[in-house]
């Protein structure tokens, strides 16, 4: 009885031990929370649903889903989603092999021929190796060519980053792993500045947009993500 006593108590604290494990490790997911509090899931974690190509209906081949994530596996196009999003909070997770480079642009029109004219980019990559990582305004968690992140708050590639992209009218916030890293408007006159001021000047149609879609960058370089979650910020402080 003692023996056997023993060993269910024992069962029972491996168990009760491997419960948070088991859900910490499930994702493309809401918990009740999130969905009281507006969350919406734009990936689920099995199908690309939901998501297209700049010029088409479909993504290109170069999108897969692996094991749970969308993964850049070769060159086809950028990704989008398939709804437009004006005010909101993104939460997505990534990580990047070495030497990579990619993005997530939001707020992109489908009647440029590229993303990034229309759509500001938060910048993915890998810091210590990625060819873009010299100009401090290209680094990982940059509102690219505008503003530089003040420090490196990265993972090591291969490890899962934390990314938090808050937008409302033109008010932008870049969060990465719990970290502030950009903070800016670009309709005042310092981001008309800085607008003026980089590469995008040449685009007209450059962060002017009150609602577009929101974009997984085709660059270089494998990268993945998941637990993509959106929810609308409109009428919100």
């Amino acid at each position: 009885m003692k023996t056997s006593l023993v060993s269910s108590l024992l069962a029972l604290s491996l168990l009760t031990l491997a419960a948070p494990a088991a859900q910490a490790a499930e994702h493309n997911v809401l918990t009740s929370a999130e969905r009281a509090d507006g969350w919406q899931l734009l990936f689920d974690g099995t199908t690309l649903k939901g998501w297209r190509s700049l010029k088409a209906g479909e993504p290109g081949d170069g999108w897969k889903v692996i094991d749970g994530t969308i993964a850049r596996v070769g060159k086809s196009g950028d990704i989008l989603t398939g709804a437009e999003y004006g005010d909101f909070e993104l939460s997505i997770q990534w990580k990047v092999a070495d030497e990579t480079n990619s993005g997530i642009l939001y707020r992109v029109g489908l009647t440029e021929s590229q993303t990034y004219y229309t759509g500001p980019e938060y910048q993915l990559l890998d810091n210590i190796a990625g060819g873009d990582r010299f100009d401090p305004k290209h680094r990982a968690g940059a509102l690219y060519d505008l503003v530089a992140p003040p420090s490196d708050v990265t993972k090591p590639v291969g490890v899962w980053n934390e990314t938090r992209i808050i937008v409302r009218g033109w008010h932008v916030q870049h969060w990465l792993n719990g970290v502030k890293l950009v903070d800016v408007d670009l309709a005042s006159p310092e981001g008309q500045d800085l607008v003026l001021h980089s590469k995008f000047h040449k685009m007209p149609h450059f962060a002017t947009l009150a609602s577009g879609h929101i974009a997984l960058q085709d660059h270089d370089g494998m990268v993945s993500f998941r637990d993509i979650k959106v929810r609308d910020l409109k009428g919100t402080n």
